[in-house]
């Protein structure tokens, strides 16, 4: 199904150590570059390319893109060190300790999920005891929310696992901040409170943590799978394709990545992560444990043969030379079951409602 597709061929092969091109002036990278940029992994490929010392050889129109690609990322890696040292300054001042996740995480680690991860938002968790705390102290320094919308301010605070976004004032950067990873209305519901007792600090800088490799692998497939917004859904699989080949490399951790799931009541986004990354990306998932992370999981065969249909599709580059028969009604269902696992019918139904009569009136909406 997406085996024609030149990106996910190019993602593929670069791990490989005989991974060679041996004309670059006919390789297609317009199609190439176009597909990349679509999935939000430009940088990536361009880093890559710069790994290989490969840059040279490229024709000087794609050059110039990866070239370019290459100064947005570093500029995003700057950027992003930036707001977590103000963050740092902000919170460390009352003693307010916080998880870095996602793209922050990678970039402050320097890990190979890093390498071109291009994103907007810092996103943070605290514990919810200082939740309150955390929020005041960033209004005091510049982070300012949408508090004039009532429903909104609701439904994050009583429903979801973060506050509102905060904006800051003058360099108008996103910072989100979380007290768990999946939302409180969620029946998978992980206990922060082990997410917090493996956290390492980061070196050198008291009260900033990251998730322990395992933890970083499974909010990263949680994330993905459970979040029902697939637009760089690419690029994520990417992120876990990395994580997976430089933390998970012998049977006893992929052993222990399996039985962390379960510690974490994550079993089902973990087997969705190590099959669509190996099915997609071709990651070196043992097939025996994958059979075993798929009873964790408690998927019958017709369920995992219809998921397997709605996530390639879903996961493919939002490109016009990508697209799959069924794709646009695989992102609706899986939009849908995202709502499904967020919140019980009876809070769904009316916030759907509400969303639905939001978009009708072409008012905002969140």
């Amino acid at each position: 199904m997406l085996d024609s597709i030149v990106l996910i061929q190019f993602l593929r092969k670069q791990c490989s150590a005989d991974f060679l091109i041996t004309d670059f002036e006919n390789y297609p990278w317009e199609l190439l570059i176009r597909q990349a940029r679509s999935a939000n992994l430009l940088s990536r490929i361009a880093v890559f390319l710069e790994e290989k010392e490969w840059l040279q050889f490229i024709p000087e129109k794609g050059r110039l893109h990866f070239l370019s690609a290459l100064c947005l990322a570093n500029a995003n890696a700057r950027s992003a060190k930036w707001e977590v040292n103000e963050v740092y300054r902000v919170l460390s001042a009352t003693n307010i300790d916080f998880v870095l996740l996602k793209g922050a995480a990678y970039i402050l680690l320097e890990n190979d999920a890093s390498k071109g991860r291009l994103f907007s938002d810092t996103d943070i968790m605290v514990y919810k005891e200082q939740l309150d705390l955390a929020e005041k102290m960033l209004i005091k320094n510049g982070w300012f929310g949408d508090y004039f919308d009532d429903y909104k301010q609701r439904y994050y605070r009583e429903w979801m696992h973060e506050i509102p976004p905060l904006q800051h004032l003058k360099r108008q950067t996103t910072l989100d901040v979380h007290h768990t990873i999946i939302p409180p209305t969620s029946y998978l519901r992980p206990n922060p409170k082990k997410l917090w007792e493996k956290a390492l600090t980061v070196e050198n800088r008291a009260g900033i943590f990251v998730l322990s490799p395992l933890d970083m692998i499974l909010h990263s497939a949680t994330h993905l799978f459970h979040e029902g917004e697939f637009n760089q859904g690419l690029r994520d699989i990417s992120d876990l394709d990395l994580l997976l080949r430089q933390y998970i490399v012998i049977e006893e951790q992929w052993k222990a990545l399996i039985l962390r799931a379960g510690e974490l009541n994550l079993e089902r986004p973990l087997y969705y992560a190590l099959n669509f990354t190996k099915k997609i990306l071709h990651t070196p998932v043992p097939e025996h444990l994958l059979d075993v992370a798929a009873e964790k999981a408690k998927l019958n065969g017709l369920v995992k043969k219809v998921m397997d249909e709605l996530f390639l599709r879903a996961l493919a580059p939002n490109h016009e030379t990508c697209k799959i028969r069924g794709s646009n009604l695989a992102n609706q269902l899986l939009y849908i079951r995202s709502h499904w696992l967020k919140m019980p019918w009876y809070l769904l139904l009316p916030h759907l409602s509400r969303k639905a009569w939001m978009r009708l009136t072409g008012k905002e909406q969140h």
